[in-house]
């Protein structure tokens, strides 16, 4: 059976992975003539959405939305950002919760 616990950080890593991809073996699989398709599990294909060949051989292809995943990718880094001051107040507060590890502990 497959882990499914997977960290926000593995997460946020792989969004930026996406946004930053390049678009070469996309390109690569386009161009690929019919006789070398065994190399296409070799491509990293993880950008691509869409890929299409149209019948007069015409190649269309649709690509992960990157500004999309860098808004949410900035969009968790200030949630994470903003319970910086709320832990530090919990931790002044001397409650009985896990103080994080930017708290000296003397």
């Amino acid at each position: 059976m497959q882990d499914t616990n997977v960290s926000r950080q593995e997460v946020l890593r792989r969004m930026l992975s996406l946004a930053a991809g390049k678009a070469n073996d996309p390109v690569k699989l386009a161009y690929l003539p019919e006789e070398d398709r065994d190399r296409i599990a070799r491509l990293d294909l993880g950008c691509l959405t869409e890929f299409k060949r149209n019948a007069n051989g015409t190649v269309e292809m649709k690509f992960v939305d990157r500004t999309a995943i860098f808004i949410k990718i900035l969009e968790q880094l200030k949630e994470e950002a903003n319970d910086g001051p709320a832990a530090f107040l919990r931790a002044l507060d001397g409650g009985d919760e896990v103080q994080p590890d930017w708290v000296s502990r003397r």
